[in-house]
């Protein structure tokens, strides 16, 4: 039976894939155990929105300064998203921009080991901006990376196994960050030197990239402009309506993330925490989000990315209501516990899902769109949470961002198809 010379080389593409897939499955695991464990202390709900406190003593800078984050992500997106459609090679361009990622790192500690007081506030908030803007274009290349160089059937186990690892890695550094460096302020400035300690572990794992063998697919959408793509975007979403759908309930599950920097803040206005109690928290977080990786990622693999997404949420929207249920002490490592599974759940089930959808042509601008998306939800909400503290309370905010979650979830069940059971090709329209 002959087969077009078109054919032919989809089918070596995939060959390769599968031949080199052992090497890169490894080399993914390695840098998701260092380079996520740095990465996860900067972003936990605890470290960073405490330390921003603690300079600011204001509940509207801590989600300006988060905000700065996200809208640097919500700016670059779609710019990397074109920057990679053309390339056969991917990955030299994610070393450079995960390279530029970690100087954002490197800076947030070094301006608070060396800068004066009243200068490490603003440092830190251009920092995390550009570490935004580094992070929108990482995230699209390392999303699409992954979709080149591990089939969907071993996907959720590899994204739910690097999760595992990284989190007892994270969790074990946590605690000592906490327990150590900031009952001690260690060289001065004990949160600085917990992100030195992250800047670190993400450069070791960022080496661990350097053995991917990539492959190069038979064809590449042309070179374009950006302002071209654009004018594309909107016929690739009417073309994927699963996807647009799944947009729409993303960002609502997004947006009530803008309350997750307040958790900590929350906890240390009912209890008094010192550095080792925000150490511990932040331990049982990753603990908890590492526990069950491997069980999402299984679940994803085996019956879809849209059950775990929904599952993910419920669970979170379920710690956020013992949180307010109840005032004991003992409560908050259950709480944050139940956030870092839902959390270990959504980050699995968000990511696998939209790999799903669309050509492979397609796939960067549309990874892209959803991560604008849910990045300018991510750099609204802070604001808009900071704002919302200031004039009601943290129980009200959190009160309306478990509506949000189950309005995400309402949206995902009843709308959005599992893009597993849909042709690429043959999508409803």
């Amino acid at each position: 039976m002959s087969t077009t010379p078109e054919a032919r080389a989809e089918a070596d593409y995939e060959a390769e894939v599968e031949a080199n897939l052992k090497r890169n499955y490894l080399s993914l695991l390695a840098h998701g155990i260092f380079g996520m464990t740095g990465f996860r202390l900067l972003n936990a709900p605890t470290i960073l929105p405490a330390y921003i406190f603690l300079l600011s003593d204001s509940n509207l800078v801590v989600g300006l300064i988060v905000a700065a984050q996200h809208l640097g992500s919500a700016i670059s997106a779609l710019p990397g998203g074109n920057m990679i459609s053309h390339r056969k090679r991917i990955v030299p361009v994610f070393l450079f921009i995960g390279a530029m990622m970690r100087m954002q790192l490197l800076g947030v500690a070094l301006a608070g080991l060396f800068l004066p007081d009243s200068w490490i506030l603003a440092a830190t908030a251009v920092f995390l901006l550009f570490f935004g803007l580094f992070s929108g274009m990482q995230g699209v290349s390392f999303n699409y990376t992954v979709s080149k160089l591990v089939p969907v059937k071993v996907r959720g186990r590899l994204l739910g196994f690097r999760n595992f690892m990284a989190g007892f890695v994270s969790a074990f550094v946590a605690y000592v960050g906490g327990s150590y460096f900031l009952d001690h302020n260690t060289l001065g400035n004990g949160y600085a030197t917990t992100f030195l300690l992250a800047f670190v572990l993400t450069a070791i794992g960022l080496v661990c990239l350097l053995w991917i063998k990539e492959p190069e697919p038979p064809t590449v959408p042309e070179r374009a402009k950006l302002s071209s793509r654009l004018r594309e975007l909107p016929a690739l979403l009417r073309n994927s309506p699963g996807f647009s759908r799944y947009i729409f309930a993303v960002s609502l599950s997004t947006l009530s993330m803008s309350a997750v920097p307040f958790y900590i803040l929350y906890a240390g206005e009912r209890t008094e925490l010192t550095g080792g109690d925000i150490g511990l928290l932040t331990a049982t977080f990753m603990l908890a989000q590492t526990s069950v990786t491997p069980a999402w990622g299984y679940l994803a693999d085996r019956y879809g990315n849209k059950l775990v997404f929904v599952i993910a949420i419920v669970v979170w929207a379920a710690a956020l209501v013992l949180m307010l249920a109840s005032s004991a002490d003992w409560v908050l490592y259950v709480v944050f516990g139940g956030v870092g599974i839902g959390l270990g759940g959504y980050m699995i089930g968000s990511q696998n899902i939209m790999l799903e959808f669309g050509s492979r042509h397609a796939l960067p601008m549309l990874i892209a769109s959803a991560a604008t998306a849910t990045s300018i939800m991510a750099a609204i909400g802070p604001v808009l949470a900071g704002l919302f503290i200031e004039s009601y309370s943290y129980a009200t905010l959190f009160t309306i961002a478990i509506g949000m979650k189950i309005l995400s979830v309402f949206v995902t069940i009843f709308f959005v198809k599992e893009p597993r059971h849909i042709s690429r090709n043959t999508e409803s329209r």
